[in-house]
């Protein structure tokens, strides 16, 4: 008897990642739900930037011009509130700058796409429990009008550090207990003026202040001596103490909006899938929130999960493409959870540590290494280790290359909104061609890719490129390639990337 499927993935968890991957399994015309127990979504962020790489993707789906408006961008950070400032305006990247996007901004205009898309997102709803088989996966909701059961394909968990979606699939989460308790909360202040902005450094702990609006700021301590009890709810007064604590005084701070309190834990899941379960975002890795990296990590997530998903569950893939997701995205989970550690360690008030402050804050003054930094921490140096012939662009994220052709002018962001992968044709070698239209013949919807012929100043000796959906590069050669490998190779990845009959 034929299994009834209610929908073919359902997301639990509504946050910026679950509703990015929702809208991306819409666009290829994949049955999606989002069930998300907030009956609405938080007025309080604690992410608020978009960094280079989550911009450029974004814009591969033309959705960067809604993100812009209105919203105000800087071309600098910080590197564990040292001195010198990390410049992202020298990268390499139309989007070398940091875009302000409060977090909860973020999730409304993510909402809103994956709605323009058709996903159905269901607020108000909890998951109570997950269930797997070899076919199918359960999931028991708690909704406004009662309980109920969905069946679904996958179940993809975008439900936080406490996933029920991880702990269902016995997945293990290791990693580092918190050491350091983070205070912070919105809050009006008396003597506006002369608090510190940014952050700042103290023989006792750091103290972090910035306005949010006319009336409100955002300010957090640091404290690297007490701990506070888990599952206890932060105070005014106890903020108020920490403050005086650390800075020695606490600015008049009165008709909190918001508190909450974190700490330094830094976790990363052994496994991102176990059969039709899967995870996303902060249910596969947490860590400290400095830098700005957690919610950029978990949307490369979501534009690495999505067109995979949808490749397997329309058979033009097989189920085992669903493993590369694990192996891409753990190596660069792993190198924030290590870049965040460091900046804890440079945080650290002990006077033993300054000396490595001031010495970092002197390298940060020399471009290059400027330039390392401001790379890892806009995460523009992913790449991923793909099979296939050596090339310099393997497995790198591919340039918003400027293309001519008879039909005019465009760049490649233009030809990728739709979710499918990319044939450049730049070289006029016809082995680029006559593989694209071979393999086309042999599936049964050969618009999964966009052949495009053109030329690029760019890059004046590269033959072809294949640009897989989430905008990494899956084959490229050079003019001067002999015709069979380039051929060769070239069917190989469009195969192995975008599946046969």
């Amino acid at each position: 008897m034929a299994i009834t499927y209610d929908f073919d993935v359902l997301i639990v968890g509504g946050g910026p990642v679950g509703m990015l991957l929702a809208s991306e399994l819409r666009i290829n015309r994949v049955r999606t739900a989002v069930l998300e127990r907030l009956p609405e979504r938080s007025p309080h962020s604690k992410a608020f930037g978009l960094h280079a790489r989550s911009l450029e993707s974004l814009d591969r789906r033309g959705l960067v011009k809604r993100f812009r408006e209105g919203a105000r961008s800087w071309g600098n950070g910080h590197f564990a509130g040292l001195d010198t400032w990390v410049d992202f305006s020298a990268l390499d990247s139309n989007h070398n700058y940091a875009l302000l996007s409060e977090q909860a901004r973020t999730e409304r205009l993510l909402e809103e796409r994956a709605v323009e898309v058709g996903a159905d997102i269901r607020r108000g709803h909890e998951v109570t429990a997950v269930r797997q088989g070899e076919e199918v996966a359960e999931v028991d909701v708690n909704g406004p009008e009662g309980v109920y059961t969905l069946r679904a394909r996958y179940v993809v968990g975008a439900d936080g550090g406490s996933s029920l979606v991880r702990k269902a699939a016995g997945i293990a989460f290791p990693g580092t207990g918190g050491r350091v308790t983070a205070r912070l909360g919105d809050v009006i202040l008396t003597d506006r003026e002369n608090a510190p902005m940014g952050m700042e450094r103290t023989e006792r702990g750091l103290i972090f202040c910035v306005p949010l609006d006319d009336t409100y700021h955002r300010i957090a301590t640091f404290d690297f001596e007490t701990t506070k009890e888990a599952g206890t709810q932060l105070t005014l007064d106890e903020l108020t103490a920490s403050l005086r604590s650390v800075w020695g005084q606490d600015y008049g701070a009165h008709s909190a909006r918001w508190l909450s309190w974190f700490t330094d834990s830094a976790r990363q899941a052994e496994r991102y899938r176990s059969g039709r379960l899967m995870l996303a975002g902060d249910a596969a890795h947490t860590h400290f929130p400095v830098g700005g990296q957690g919610l950029n990590l978990g949307l490369q997530d979501a534009f690495n999960l999505g067109w995979k998903l949808a490749w397997v569950l329309h058979g033009w893939s097989p189920e085992t493409l669903l493993d590369t997701y694990d192996a891409e995205r753990q190596g660069p989970a792993r190198k924030v959870l290590e870049n965040t550690r460091a900046q804890i360690a440079l945080m650290n008030p002990d006077p033993y540590v300054t000396p490595l402050r001031d010495l970092l804050t002197s390298l940060m003054g020399e471009a290059q290494a400027n330039l390392h930094v401001a790379e890892m921490l806009s995460g523009v140096t992913v790449t991923y280790e793909l099979d296939g012939e050596d090339h310099r662009l393997l497995g790198t994220f591919a340039k918003d290359l400027e293309l001519r052709s008879e039909d005019g002018k465009s760049v490649l962001p233009e030809h990728m909104k739709r979710c499918t992968g990319v044939l450049l044709d730049l070289g006029g070698r016809p082995e680029v061609a006559e593989a694209y239209e071979e393999w086309a013949g042999t599936v049964d919807w050969a618009g999964r890719v966009k052949p495009v012929t053109g030329e690029c100043d760019q890059e004046p000796g590269l033959a072809g490129m294949l640009v897989r959906p989430d905008g990494y590069v899956a084959w490229a050669a050079d003019c001067d390639a002999s015709g069979a490998e380039l051929k060769k190779g070239l069917q190989k990845a469009l195969t192995a990337w975008f599946g046969t009959a």
